[in-house]
């Protein structure tokens, strides 16, 4: 297989900026880290986006860009654009052969076979003359699998790097949560999203303080839950369901409201996300004996103390490892690029319940 110097791309579900990371891979180890970048968006993009989330609910053909969608999609490709450009300007020793750019989901639904991501690869291709892989999931969705979570392949290869005992759990706290479980058995991996992790608590944090998200978890120890509101959340169908599954950013949005001051607000959603896992645990065949939490989730303490009081596992952040809990999304798509050209699958059975081990990624060349 050959190796590259990849670039990975990430803007997930929170919403927050893109990651952008380069790794050394022969899609299969991980030689080496490289840089990193991050370009937060402005408040006024992330209007945009917000307003884009709302209106591809209606979409029936998923390669269409009607009202805010057109908008939001040159907003994530000049953001893109610009992540990708301060990371080759400031190392230019590490120019990479090849892109993997996940685009910004805006509607995820495979039980219609419909995932949408959206973002001009050919303008990244033609920008900076190599390849650009992207649209991971459509492939799998197409096939009847879940186009969800795919960072578990890049999970099992971190955890073969740091030798780490099985059974070993790694814990994606984004917008959504996903829950990867590496035994060693069969393929060795099965994954699922588990339920929301950062998206409500971010949403009531910023609508009720201007700010993005609870920084340490800070009001959510300050605050006291509401054990009516979390009782009748947890009987959500989803939480019910056999594996595969997965998750659209949104799918929580009919909970009721909870009115109350901010603080029980962020306090009762935190152990929302915490039980949530508690009940993603109950369904994995092994127990993993750590949970190593990724993603901006794993910076909020009090929300892994939450997740190891409720699953009595031990979670640890990612950093305590030396991975790179913030771009470790944005390192998964580099190396998901590398896999794609080699011919190497991207989506498993035990991960998206899809009908095999399979590729997935369209090319777009300068």
């Amino acid at each position: 297989m050959q190796r590259a110097i990849a670039l990975g791309l990430m803007s997930g579900t929170s919403m927050d900026g893109v990651d952008a990371a380069l790794i050394v891979t022969d899609g299969d180890g991980v030689e080496a880290f490289g840089p990193t970048a991050y370009r937060p968006y402005e408040t006024s993009e992330r209007t945009i986006l917000r307003q884009a989330l709302r209106e591809a609910v209606q979409l029936e053909d998923r390669t269409l860009r009607p009202g805010a969608l057109g908008l939001a999609e040159a907003i994530v490709t000049s953001v893109h654009v610009e992540a990708v450009a301060m990371l080759i300007d400031a190392h230019p020793d590490w120019m990479p052969d090849v892109i993997g750019f996940h685009g910004q989901t805006v509607f995820h639904a495979p039980e219609r076979g419909l995932t949408v991501q959206i973002g001009n690869a050919a303008a990244l291709a033609r920008r900076f003359g190599v390849p650009v892989v992207h649209d991971f999931r459509a492939a799998d969705v197409q096939a009847g699998g879940e186009g969800a979570p795919l960072a578990p392949v890049y999970h099992r290869a971190l955890v073969a790097r740091s030798g780490l005992d099985l059974p070993v759990g790694v814990l994606n706290l984004g917008g959504v949560a996903n829950l990867t479980v590496i035994d060693g058995r069969d393929e060795g991996f099965l994954a699922f999203d588990t339920g929301p992790a950062n998206a409500l608590m971010d949403d009531a944090v910023l609508s009720a303080t201007g700010r993005p998200y609870d920084e340490g978890g800070m009001l959510a120890a300050a605050g006291r839950s509401d054990a009516g509101w979390l009782e009748a959340a947890l009987r959500h169908p989803y939480f019910a369901q056999g594996l595969p599954k997965s998750l659209d950013r949104n799918a929580f949005e009919a909970l009721p409201v909870l009115d109350a001051p901010i603080e029980d607000i962020v306090s009762t959603l935190c152990d929302f996300t915490a039980k949530t896992i508690q009940k993603a645990v109950a369904l994995v065949p092994v127990k993993p004996g750590k949970l190593i939490a990724v993603g901006g989730g794993a910076h909020n303490l009090e929300l892994l103390r939450r997740i190891a009081r409720d699953t009595g596992i031990a979670t640890i952040p990612a950093g305590d490892l030396g991975w790179r809990s913030d771009t470790i999304e944005a390192e998964a798509f580099a190396y998901m690029a590398v896999r794609s050209l080699n011919g190497l699958p991207i989506s498993f059975p035990g991960t998206t319940g899809a009908p095999r081990p399979m590729t997935g990624g369209v090319v777009a060349r300068p």
